[in-house]
């Protein structure tokens, strides 16, 4: 309505300004268009109530109708709410609603209670129905169905909101289980008798009476109830045993043994006893490839399978189960691993135990007492890998070997024996011969051994070939450094005999690759190598060697210090200890030269001497020439001491040389030892120097030849103090050389 005006307003004042008031000629016009707009809309509501007057009837009744109903709604509404009216709040009402829910709890909970109640009694009913039912079978039928309604199937155990009367019910369940197994395994026992004696077992399919007194149930009514309550391998688990025991051992142990198997008739009795026995042999029948070995145990397992498993494949699954791992094991044991050949040559041989066991192995499938996919071929897997064992016992032997030699060797007297030529070997790589050990020339025959059938055989053979020859190698480093251990503490002939065999293998490793290599099979050419372990051996060698050197050194070292600085040596006292000293170093020195020089390869022991040689003289030496005042008595003393010492060691210095067989130390010898021990040169030329005179002295170091002997201008000042008393002369003398060094 108020958009009907606002269009008339507009209507008439178009041009006008909206906020300009209204006049009274436009007000009037006004008011005439609004009449006229009522009168046609009351006009036009006439029209449409004439036209629709039945359905404007209809709703008009329909409406006083609800009206109606609402009032007598109303009304009632006030009747039930009157009793609260003069409540001033609704506690009643809560109070009242709150007794009608506990009602409904209660009511459910009882309900539930008695559902509970009905269940318990019904599950006792069941399990005492079950533990009086003398048929074992029924039991073990109703034990299985009860199963699933007591025992948790996740095997948690009881939640913790569960009654406790179910857990009583389980431990009444889980005891009439236990009661059945123990009591079918006591029935299956009694069915299966074996001999004390072994070798010989009795099946009775049919009832006995057990050893209570009770009568038990047919052999296969005990099996079938085990199978249903999920104990048959419990149940089976003393006879497989058994049969291990006492029929499978016999069978595959023995080389000459029959297996039958009879069928006998009780009287008085619908049921038979089957026998099956292992007897001894006349004829030596031998395994060869192992068919009639074979043949037995698919009689014993057809036995099982017939007269006690009743042709029930799950049932002699089970005893597959419990036998086949322990039955493998004895066929490798008894037969497999002792016909592994022990020549390569006869490995083409071993394919006939092949065939055998693979088709013993298949016959077994067949019957279903192995798995048919592969997974229990333990047998078929140990002989396919015939050249692995054949190589691993061939390993086996040759460490075996290797450790006897190294363990049983005489160390103490390796000279001794009448074949010593037999030990002096040529080296490798230099043109030397040395002495080793027997247990050393033994261990490298061995080697060669090995890899020359390393390079007959196939991959697989030669690689274990090449590993035991490296651990025979490698036995001698851990084996023998350890059981001599005393001896290479000490300077010994030992020592240098262990030096020699570690010097004398590093050599022979590193020609191994040379020698062999290229007759390798191809797979092993680049994967086998030994010169890795040629600086071990070096190193123990050297090792040894300085070891021996060092023992040697703190010997002499301990003789030298007896002379006590060869102080005083003018009196007799002091004198016989110098002199007890200098033959003492003699000594160690000659012990030494015996020792290395026969041992030793040349090189080696010139060196090795040179090494002691060289700190000996220079510690004497050192030691005269720290002697502040000398006699004159001491300074002959002195040199005789040297010429002692220079005497007796002339042997040694001849072996240090090389010569055409001069037995005597000529200018030339000298020359070749003063080169290679400075000290020597400088040891000699003091025993000069003790009986020369101030003058040649000095001429001796104007000249140069003093310095070359090692002498020092401090060595050579202090030396002319100790000798010759103070003069005019020593002061020049002394005063040139000074003003001279070197």
């Amino acid at each position: 309505m108020a958009d009907d005006v606002r269009e008339l307003l507009l209507s008439i004042t178009a041009d006008a300004d909206p906020s300009t008031p209204l006049s009274a000629p436009d007000l009037r016009l006004l008011i005439d268009r609004l009449r006229l707009r009522s009168d046609r809309l009351h006009a036009s509501a006439l029209s449409f109530a004439s036209s629709n007057r039945e359905p404007l009837a209809s709703a008009l009744l329909r409406a006083a109708g609800s009206a109606a109903s609402s009032a007598s709604l109303q009304s009632a509404l006030e009747s039930a709410l009157s009793p609260l009216s003069s409540s001033p709040d609704l506690s009643d009402l809560r109070s009242l609603s709150d007794r009608l829910l506990a009602a409904r709890r209660e009511l459910r909970e009882r309900e539930e209670h008695l559902a509970a109640a009905s269940s318990v009694a019904s599950l006792s009913a069941r399990l005492r129905a079950a533990r009086a039912s003398a048929n074992p079978l029924d039991a073990a039928i109703a034990a299985a169905e009860l199963k699933p309604l007591l025992v948790d199937p996740q095997g948690s155990g009881s939640e913790g909101g569960e009654p406790v009367v179910f857990g009583l019910l389980r431990g009444e369940w889980e005891q009439l289980v236990d009661e059945l197994q123990v009591g079918l395994a006591k029935n299956v026992e009694e069915c299966v008798e074996f001999a004390p004696e072994g070798g010989k077992v009795l099946v009775s399919a049919g009832p006995r009476g057990s050893s209570s007194g009770t009568r038990g149930v047919e052999l296969r009514v005990a099996l079938q109830a085990l199978e249903i309550i999920d104990s048959l391998d419990y149940g089976m688990a003393k006879f497989a045993d058994l049969m291990i025991k006492k029929i499978l051992i016999p069978a595959i142990s023995n080389i000459s043994v029959t297996v039958s198997v009879n069928v006998l008739e009780k009287s008085g009795s619908s049921s038979s006893v089957s026998v099956l026995i292992i007897a001894p042999s006349e004829e030596l029948q031998g395994y060869k490839d192992g068919s009639e070995l074979y043949s037995r145990i698919i009689e014993v397992i057809k036995f099982v399978r017939k007269f006690i498993c009743v042709e029930n494949i799950t049932w002699l699954q089970s005893f597959a189960k419990l036998t086949w791992s322990r039955i493998s094991d004895l066929l490798i044991t008894h037969f497999l691993s002792k016909a592994v050949p022990n020549e390569a040559s006869k490995l083409i041989e071993f394919q006939d135990v092949i065939r055998s066991t693979s088709e013993f192995e298949n016959t077994l499938r067949s019957m279903m007492f192995i798995s048919p996919d592969g997974k229990d071929g333990k047998l078929s897997q140990f002989v396919n890998d015939v050249e692995v064992h054949f190589a691993v016992r061939k390993r086996n032997e040759i460490l075996v070997k290797a450790r006897d030699i190294l363990v049983q060797y005489d160390y103490e007297n390796p000279l001794a024996s009448d074949d010593q030529g037999d030990s002096v070997v040529d080296l490798l790589f230099q043109p030397e011969k040395c002495f080793i050990s027997k247990s050393a020339l033994q261990l490298m025959k061995l080697v060669h051994g090995a890899l020359k059938d390393a390079c007959l055989s196939s991959t697989r053979v030669a690689k274990e070939f090449c590993y035991a020859a490296r651990d025979a190698l490698l036995l001698y480093k851990a084996i023998v450094p350890v059981q001599l251990e005393k001896q290479l503490n000490s300077v010994s002939q030992v020592a240098a005999i262990i030096h020699n065999d570690f010097y004398h293998l590093s050599q022979e490793i590193l020609g191994l690759a040379f020698e062999y290599r290229a007759d390798f099979p191809r797979g092993l050419q680049k994967l086998v190598v030994f010169v890795d372990l040629a600086p071990i051996f070096s190193q123990m060698a050297d090792g040894v060697l300085r070891r021996q050197i060092q023992l040697a050194m703190a010997d002499l070292s301990e003789a030298i210090d007896g002379a006590d600085g060869f102080q005083n040596t003018h009196q007799s006292q002091h004198y016989e200890s110098a002199r007890f000293s200098i033959e003492q170093v003699v000594f160690i020195l000659e012990k030494i030269h015996i020792m290395w020089e026969s041992i030793l390869p040349w090189s080696i022991y010139r060196r090795s001497m040179f090494h002691v040689l060289g700190p000996v003289f220079s510690r004497i030496t050192k030691d005269m020439l720290l002697i502040d005042d000398m006699a004159a008595e001491e300074t002959l003393q002195l040199q005789g001491l040297i010429h002692l010492a220079l005497e007796n060691l002339s042997s040694l210095f001849l072996s240090l040389v090389e010569n055409d067989g001069d037995k005597f130390l000529d200018h030339h010898t000298w020359v070749q030892l003063d080169e290679s021990v400075p000290s020597l040169k400088k040891f000699r030329k003091l025993a000069e120097l003790l009986d020369m005179s101030l003058k040649s002295i000095t001429a001796a170091w104007e000249s140069g030849e003093l310095v070359n002997c090692g002498f020092t201008s401090s060595e050579v000042r202090n030396f002319i103090k100790a000798i010759f008393a103070d003069s005019p002369l020593r002061k020049e003398c002394l005063g040139w050389i000074a003003m001279n060094p070197a």
